[in-house]
């Protein structure tokens, strides 16, 4: 019984192994380079939160702190986007989040991940095409929607008013591009973003010299005279809806920023991918911050927070400041940055798909590479038709809640891959005597005696990061659940409150007491494990202030996945006929080397 139940649990922690020479080795097209990269990521994010999300936040949730709202999500985005570079530096393979869960973490975690980025992107595609095709519509009056309510209506609670045919041939179409090939890819979405950068530019220019420093301090009197067709006012200043307004507009403003995970799905179609990879995640996200920055500040002087417009903030801004003709130039521009960040999104699709199939753990087939494209052909085209049948049928609002949840468990679970990886040794473990591993002692744990980690080390690491993530949760939901009840120093509140903040402190210092790895890479995430503990930290705040609606539509997907995974995946895993090459009579037997 016992060796049945530990059979059960290597074949759901089993992590993927790579050679030093099969790390490089690649079924798919090496042709990009930084320059490349770094454009295709600042592309997939500088789309739709550049034209939509900042009205939608400043007017309805943070005013004109969006400015810090955005810095915040942009903080939040960094420190996982440091975790992401130091594992593409580290594995440079396709798959992203799911492929460094497998090397460091195990199979089951790494296909739940890999599951939800399936969603994430097929949704993220579908709500960027729905948003490209509102976007055009409103500039020519509506006439799509009027056409396509009359032809095509959808009569159903679930679905969109109206089946969006422009959507799905727009999805549709960037698939057979993607089919063709990533380089030629990757020049359509050089020329989009040039030509979106140009126009942000040049908005953020302009718009400086219309900008009033009384819209970051109108006074509650002036506010309170006012009438508003949606009630969202607030009370004025730089804060009119309080400090809980602008971390509300900061959990909105951090899925901005998803789109620079791109960079790390291309891990096997770079020329240089350890050094290219690191350096094109970290300047996506220092371009993008500073812009998001810089647009919110531009709007928010331009207009009082409460008559910016938040389905089109730019066009209206600038007409608002007696400017209609540069609607027409931020049209353009909108459309080249939506037609950017839809390509952006299902460019990784195929390669995530790919990856998982590669592996085993759905079907094989998806995985095939064309022999003279060098693209994953079958995962392109299931990709982009799952997109375009989602575009086809949801409006922009029910897409995306359903695509939250994907994006920050990949980040949390990269965070948690980087503190595993860092404390593992490295090569044959190193013991000093069976002391070590069978009577460890208090001062073992505190101020362990090795200088480079070990078995027991690495134990009590992964020990610690699983009560660290748990404390994080239970910190996370108190303060987001008795806000008030701390502020007036409820007993038992603040207790439970202090308390997890102690447990935070103590996990921490005793992870930071522990060796780590003296492997050098090309990339290293800074300050280890204080960035993926704050990474961690800010991505359970976020989890738990996601809707209901949103768990339950995860809940089924996940019981989708769990039927593939368990009556396919579970038995055609790469991993596990490796394990029955190596060990014929022992298959579920497990070495030191796969002990975490």
């Amino acid at each position: 019984m016992s060796s049945a139940i530990s059979g059960f649990y290597h074949t759901l922690t089993r992590t993927k192994k790579y050679g030093t020479d099969s790390v490089q080795e690649s079924k798919l097209k090496r042709c990009l380079n930084v320059f490349d990269l770094t454009i295709l990521g600042i592309g997939s994010t500088l789309g739709t939160g550049a034209y939509i999300l900042t009205g939608q936040v400043a007017h309805e949730t943070a005013g004109p702190s969006v400015v810090l709202s955005f810095l915040v999500a942009a903080i939040a985005s960094i420190l996982a986007g440091l975790c992401y570079a130091e594992f593409g530096a580290r594995t440079p393979r396709a798959g992203s989040a799911y492929t460094y869960t497998y090397v460091s973490i195990g199979e089951l975690l790494a296909f739940i991940i890999g599951w939800n980025m399936i969603l994430e992107y097929v949704i993220g595609a579908a709500s960027t095409a729905r948003a490209l095709s509102a976007y055009l519509d409103s500039l020519i009056n509506f006439t799509m929607r009027e056409y396509f309510k009359h032809h095509f209506p959808l009569r159903s609670a679930i679905l969109s008013e109206y089946a969006d045919v422009f959507a799905m041939g727009v999805c549709l179409l960037v698939t057979i591009l993607l089919i063709i090939g990533i380089k030629e890819s990757a020049i359509l979405n050089d020329i989009l973003t040039f030509t979106n950068l140009a126009v942000i530019s040049t908005v953020i220019i302009v718009g400086l010299t219309k900008s009033h420093g009384h819209n970051w301090n109108i006074s509650p009197n002036e506010v309170h005279n006012l009438t508003n067709s949606t009630g969202l006012i607030g009370n004025g200043g730089f804060f009119p809806f309080g400090i809980e307004g602008t971390l509300a507009g900061a959990a909105t403003c951090f899925y901005a920023f998803v789109g620079f995970d791109l960079v790390a799905t291309t891990g096997e179609e770079c020329k240089n991918p350890q050094r290219a990879i690191p350096i094109s995640i970290c300047l996506t996200l220092i371009v993008c911050s500073i812009l998001y920055c810089a647009i919110s500040s531009v709007v928010t002087l331009m207009v009082p927070y409460y008559l910016i417009d938040p389905n089109a903030a730019l066009p209206e801004a600038f007409h608002y400041a007696g400017l209609p003709i540069f609607q027409y130039v931020i049209g353009i521009g909108a459309l080249a940055g939506i037609t950017a960040a839809l390509l952006g999104s299902l460019l990784p699709l195929p390669r995530v798909l790919y990856a998982i199939a590669a592996d085993g753990l759905i079907f094989r087939c998806i995985a095939w590479i064309h022999p003279r494209l060098q693209t994953p052909i079958v995962a392109t085209i299931i990709g982009g038709i799952a997109s375009a049948i989602m575009a086809l049928l949801f409006d922009l609002k029910q897409l995306v809640e359903m695509m939250s949840i994907g994006t920050l468990l990949a980040y949390s679970i990269v965070s948690m891959s980087v503190l595993f990886l860092r404390y593992q040794p490295v090569e044959t473990p190193l013991l000093q005597s069976d002391e070590e591993v069978i009577r460890p002692t208090y001062t073992d744990l505190w101020m362990p005696r090795q200088t480079r980690p070990t078995i027991f080390t690495a134990r009590i690491v992964k020990y610690l990061i699983a009560c660290l993530v748990v404390n994080s949760f239970i910190l996370c939901a108190i303060q987001i659940n008795a806000t008030q009840n701390i502020i007036n120093k409820d007993p038992t509140t603040l207790t439970f409150f202090i308390l997890s903040i102690v447990l935070e402190i103590i996990f921490t210092i005793l992870i930071a007491r522990q060796p780590k790895a003296q492997k050098t890479l090309y990339f290293e995430t800074p300050l280890v494990p204080f960035v993926p503990i704050c990474s961690i930290l800010m991505n359970c705040y976020l989890i738990l202030k996601l809707s209901t609606p949103t768990w339950i539509r995860f809940g089924v997907w996940m019981f989708v996945g769990f039927l593939i995974y368990g009556f396919y995946g579970v038995w055609h895993s790469t991993e596990r006929l490796s394990d029955d090459d190596r060990q014929p009579l022992l298959p579920d037997s497990r070495t030191a080397s796969d002990s975490p």
